[in-house]
């Protein structure tokens, strides 16, 4: 039975051997995940407790997955793999509240300047204002990457369309005019992003690259490719906050 067949007999039957059969097909994803976050947390959690989380979300994903939606599972699956991940790395608090804070004052400071300057600052800028060193703002920069993108990557991957889902009236026309507004409020975010970052989530979200390959097009360091993300992505949650959406 091929993958096309294990999906639609889940979707009609919810079979629970049907659902193992699916997570065997896809614990390699799982894996792949668990790998490049090893890089980050490897210093504090072992490999096989990433890829037991991992697992959680790889189940969670094949258990809300909608057969119907234009997305491939590959692309979901990724977004609540790494999100369980982190949220059980948070539980266990090896995020200090520091860096935490941290990434809240970058994040005011971004708002701030851009008011003050009328244009996205610089690193430089950022770490003057924020009384860092600019080696101190880019290591957080690329420190809070992780934990700052997994509820947007849901808002990138879905379009906005999470933010408006209703179980009773998900056809609405209400609901069908806000879905359509947030893609286009969200498409237009991500035009307006100064042009590295606007590449970075291009890349990284839509062409699914590793930094690594990221940076091997942009020539530039994975810490770096980081940095970049890590500031597109709060430049973006500032202006879904301003617009009150996010």
């Amino acid at each position: 039975m091929n993958t096309d067949e294990l999906w639609k007999k889940y979707e009609q039957s919810k079979d629970i051997s049907i659902k193992q059969l699916l997570i065997e097909e896809y614990v390699w994803l799982v894996k792949i995940v668990a790998g490049r976050m090893y890089n980050y947390y490897g210093s504090k959690i072992e490999y096989d407790d990433l890829v037991g989380f991992g697992i959680m979300g790889l189940i969670d994903s094949i258990q809300r997955f909608d057969v119907n939606k234009n997305i491939k599972f590959e692309t979901y699956a990724q977004i609540r793999i790494k999100g369980t991940i982190i949220d059980n790395i948070r539980r266990l608090d090896w995020i200090p509240r520091s860096l935490r804070k941290k990434s809240k004052e970058i994040q005011n400071a971004m708002i701030k300047l851009k008011n003050e300057l009328g244009r996205n600052p610089s690193n430089k800028e950022l770490a003057e204002y924020s009384h860092m060193s600019l080696k101190e703002l880019e290591e957080t920069l690329a420190d809070i990457v992780n934990f700052n993108v997994a509820s947007l990557e849901d808002l990138l991957v879905n379009n906005g369309e999470h933010y408006v889902y209703n179980d009773r009236n998900r056809d609405t026309p209400e609901n069908i005019f806000e879905k359509k507004e947030i893609k286009e409020i969200l498409g237009r975010t991500i035009d307006e992003l100064p042009e590295n970052q606007k590449k970075v989530i291009s890349l990284y979200y839509y062409e699914e690259l590793t930094y690594k390959e990221i940076g091997n097009i942009m020539e530039l360091s994975e810490s770096r490719i980081s940095q970049i993300h890590s500031k597109a992505i709060l430049n973006i949650k500032n202006k879904l906050l301003k617009l009150g959406i996010y």
